[in-house]
This record gives C-alpha cells, structure tokens and sequence, in this order.
C-alpha cells in the first residue's frame, strides 16, 4: 500500500479498534487500551527507523536524529479520545507525520535537524479534569498538583500514572531547553464545516482561540405553578433564559465571538413548581483577547441589569480564562506555501477548539495543519477524513521539512 492516504486510513482503522466496549472510539489515558496504542504506535515508529521512548508524562516520542549538536522539530498530537469519540481526532496527528517520515526515508532525504513524532497521553481531559500534562511537561509549565486529581472511580492521577509504569515525580526535569527546538507543527481534523464548505481539503491555523468561562447562579422564588399569580413571579428560569438568550445576541453581534451555555441546572426541577434556582455556565471564545473579554464584560453588565429590574438575584463571576494562542507566522507560511503547491487556497482559519499547540507554545513556535472533515463532525463516531485530503496533508507536511531543511543547509 503505497498511497499515503490509504495508509493513513488503515493505520488509523487499526488505531480505533483500540477502545473500550461501546460505539466509536474511547481511549482513555493511562489504561490497556491506550498500552495498546502505544504499543502499535512504536512498532510502525521503529519500522520508520525512529528511536523511541515513553517519557515520565506519557508521552510517546519517535526520534529520527539529525547531525551531532542539530537542533529538532517537534511534530505530534494526542493519542486519547473522548468517550464514544472518532477515529481521527488527535491520533491522526501522530500517524501523517510518521508516513511523512517514511516518505522521506523512502526519497533517500536526510534532513540536517533532528525530528520528533510526540504521541501525547491526555488532551482531551475526559478521564481526570485536567489535560495537556505532556506538552507542559515538554514546556515547564506543568502544575504538579493536578496529580492528586481523580477518576470517577477515585483513582488519582499519580496512582493511574504509576500503575502504567511512569514515574510523575520526575515530569520537571522533562523540561526542554526553548533554544534547541526550531519548532511544533500539529496536524488535526478541522472538527468545523470552514473547510467542507470551501471545497478545500486543507487549510492552515491563524490562532488558537482564548477561551474564557463564567458561571452563573440566577435566585428567585418557588411557588406552585397553578396558584401563584404570574404578576410579580420571580422566575429563575426566566431570568436565566434572559442570560442564554444574550450569550447567543452577543456571539450572533460580534465578529469573532462565540458564545455557548452548555451546562443548566434547575431547581426545584418540578413540572409544577416555579423554579427557584438556576446553576448556568455562559462560555465565550475567540482568536481575539479583547473581543472575548469584551463578551464576557458586556454579559456581566446584562446581568447586573437584569437582576435590577427583575428582583432576582444573580452571581456571575469569570472562573477560567485561557488567552488566545497565535500561531508562528513563518511556520504558517510555509504550509500555506505546501498547500498552494498542490493546488490549493492555503485558506487560513482559527481554532475554536483547544490543542496541545496551545501548551507547546509556551516551548516553541507552533503551527497546525487542518484537514478537512465530513460535516464538520467531531468527537462522534461518525467523524471522518477523507484518505485523499489525508494524502495531500502528508504531501504538505513533507513539503514543510523539505523546506526547513533548504532554509538551514
């Protein structure tokens, strides 16, 4: 099988029959089935003629060595899924650069810095409420208290860790030195509908979109729904679709601005009561700081209105705030540069969705390369790449470190 793509898609059909039970793919961090997808992973890298190696935060790394005292790209992406997730998410980021290798190798091209393929264990976050341990740990930026941090079964992640053979106390010294690395490039599904809709198989990453989260509790008063006069009602619930409704006007009003309240929860959740309490998370994201900070500051000025002329009582306040995260613009340009060569737009795009690009930048420049995907699905069993989109981001990815490597000879 010599079509890039078609390899890919086989490679990646074996990668999703390593799952838990159930439908789709789900590959937790740190259990059999993410043993068996390093497992698969390392036999394909050594085939490759990487060395490789699991580091103390899991994560695996593939390394083709260049010349004594070279220094090395970094390139990867996450091994583990959400429950019930797809095929491509992540993982696919680890398979295309390794057959971008091989294609390499298969050319006779030495390339005069050293190469990574970097296998991370946990992005997405499901198994404990933290993620990116692998990338902080290559950056320096890991909190060493996320360790005590457990599973729904009360398994901590130290323990988890340990019982997969790591060794987390020494996730520190896993540190790299900035000045040794030229740079990450992450290749992912889209996980939108941008490129699907402009009949572009590939397009390049401008940003990694700021996130920021506020949680929100609307206090009113509980009643039976049939005796209670509906003059002077002080719904919770009405109060809180009032605040849903404007994280939709304010996102719908904004360049840039995406907004979502995913999480609401009613009390007393009763079909004839008046509620008396909502618990709501408003979210708003965007490749522009200020415009998210300028959606979460005008929400906060709506509900203090809000709670005045309505006699409730609303708490709002913005626990979880992650800044925007460029992307390398030279980095950027030479996949723009791949892409065109192989006749495509080179359209540019941000990320809605966080990346392990997003803590790497904190080691390095990064770039991330996005391939088009079925629908714009993501995190379901029907999420899906084309091998023929999956070949031609190979070929840019090749492209890339046949030019990286011209630009340092």
């Amino acid at each position: 099988m010599t079509d890039p793509g078609a390899r890919a898609a086989d490679r990646l059909a074996q990668l999703a029959g390593l799952s838990a039970p159930g439908p789709g793919v789900t590959r937790l961090p740190f259990t059999e089935h993410h043993r068996a997808a390093l497992d698969l992973l390392r036999g394909w890298m050594e085939g490759a003629g990487l060395q490789v190696r699991l580091d103390d935060a899991g994560t695996l790394i593939g390394r083709l060595d260049g010349p004594e005292g070279a220094p090395t790209f970094l390139m990867g992406s996450h091994q583990d899924s959400v429950r019930e997730g797809g095929a491509y998410d992540g993982i696919m980021g680890v398979v295309l650069p390794l057959l971008a290798l091989e294609r390499l190798r298969a050319e006779g091209v030495r390339l005069p810095f050293t190469v990574e393929i970097l296998a991370f264990a946990d992005e997405e976050g499901v198994r404990f409420p933290t993620a990116l341990l692998g990338p902080r740990a290559l950056a320096g930026t890991v909190d060493m208290g996320v360790l005590d941090m457990q599973d729904a079964d009360g398994v901590t992640l130290r323990a988890a860790m340990e019982g997969f053979g790591l060794h987390p106390d020494a996730i520190p010294g896993l540190a790299r030195p900035p000045a040794g690395i030229i740079g990450y490039l992450e290749t992912h599904i889209e996980q939108g509908p941008v490129l699907e809709r402009a009949g572009q198989a590939l397009g390049v990453v401008t940003a990694i979109c700021g996130i920021e989260r506020h949680p929100i509790t609307v206090t009113g008063q509980t009643g039976h729904a049939g005796t209670l006069p509906m003059e002077g009602r002080r719904d919770a619930l009405v109060g809180a679709a009032a605040l849903v409704a404007e994280v939709h006007r304010l996102a719908q009003s904004t360049d840039g601005l995406l907004g979502t309240v995913g999480y609401l929860e009613v009390a007393p959740n009763a079909v004839n009561a008046v509620p008396r309490e909502v618990r709501l998370t408003a979210e708003f994201r965007s490749a522009d700081d200020a415009v998210r900070d300028g959606g979460g500051a005008a929400l906060h000025r709506f509900a203090a209105a809000l709670a005045d002329r309505s006699g409730l009582g609303i708490d709002i306040r913005r626990s979880y705030a992650q800044p925007a995260q460029p992307c390398d613009a030279a980095l950027s340009d030479r996949l723009e540069t791949a892409i065109r060569d192989q006749g495509g737009a080179g359209l540019r795009l941000a990320s809605g969705a966080t990346h392990d690009a997003s803590a790497m930048a904190d080691l390095c420049p990064v770039a991330m390369l996005f391939v088009r995907c079925r629908d714009g699905l993501s995190h379901t069993p029907a999420e899906h790449a084309d091998p023929a989109d999956m070949g031609a981001a190979v070929t840019a990815i090749v492209a890339v470190l046949k030019g990286l490597a011209g630009a340092r000879r």
